[in-house]
């Protein structure tokens, strides 16, 4: 680090700000992507938890509120994975887990071009029961969202090894459950059963908080 006259930043000290910044930006995303979600969730007419996922948020005429959620989300996402390298850099887990979350944040702004059908009865006034027929752009959605969900799953489970190799047991149960936690969710979904909007919902923002507690985490230890 060169030296430097007073009051003016140095090289070493620009690049931590900049991390910390980027670390902010993962440790906001799945607060922000839960909150404008679930707000809609419970206030929209026709939403139901128990039966819509949160991606159908996307259709009817406030449909642009979650698409931009989706965006947004995403492009924070992406934003704090390279944050996550720079931190993680060198260590185990260190190269897949930001590889992993950034093809998430890709995966969510995929998944907000290619908007989900409506259905079973959402937006209001649509028909109940499932489409039986799939837009080409409601396939892509059901690809971009799978490459999403997978990727942060496997991250999760990468960060338990990260957490389990450099001493931090409790961090790293926490990164299995919560990836555990995710993989059944969207498992139950898959298969249908009672519950499975809710149950993908629950393993999604479980999966997306703790890249965010993670985040949060990492930019703490740089003060």
């Amino acid at each position: 680090m060169t030296a430097v006259q007073p009051g003016i930043v140095t090289t070493a000290g620009s690049v931590t700000s900049t991390t910390r910044t980027l670390l902010a930006c993962s440790a906001v995303a799945a607060p922000l992507f839960a909150v404008v979600s679930l707000t809609q969730a419970f206030t929209r007419e026709g939403f139901d938890l128990m039966r819509h996922p949160l991606s159908m948020l996307s259709t009817g005429d406030l449909g642009w509120l979650q698409i931009t959620n989706f965006v947004v989300s995403g492009v924070l996402t992406i934003v704090g994975a390279i944050g996550l390298r720079r931190v993680l850099h060198g260590t185990p887990g260190g190269t897949w887990a930001p590889r992993l979350i950034l093809v998430n944040g890709v995966g969510m702004i995929a998944a907000a071009v290619f908007v989900m059908d409506p259905g079973d009865g959402f937006p209001a006034g649509t028909p109940l029961g499932q489409p039986t027929t799939m837009s080409w752009h409601g396939l892509m959605h059901m690809v971009s969202g799978s490459i999403a969900f997978t990727a942060l799953i496997a991250a999760c489970f990468v960060l338990g090894r990260h957490f389990s190799r450099g001493g931090r047991p409790g961090f790293a149960a926490a990164s299995r459950i919560s990836g555990l936690i995710f993989a059944l969710g969207d498992g139950w979904a898959m298969s249908g059963g009672p519950a499975a909007s809710l149950t993908l919902c629950v393993g999604t923002l479980t999966g997306m908080a703790w890249v965010s507690v993670v985040a949060a985490d990492r930019r703490a230890a740089l003060r």
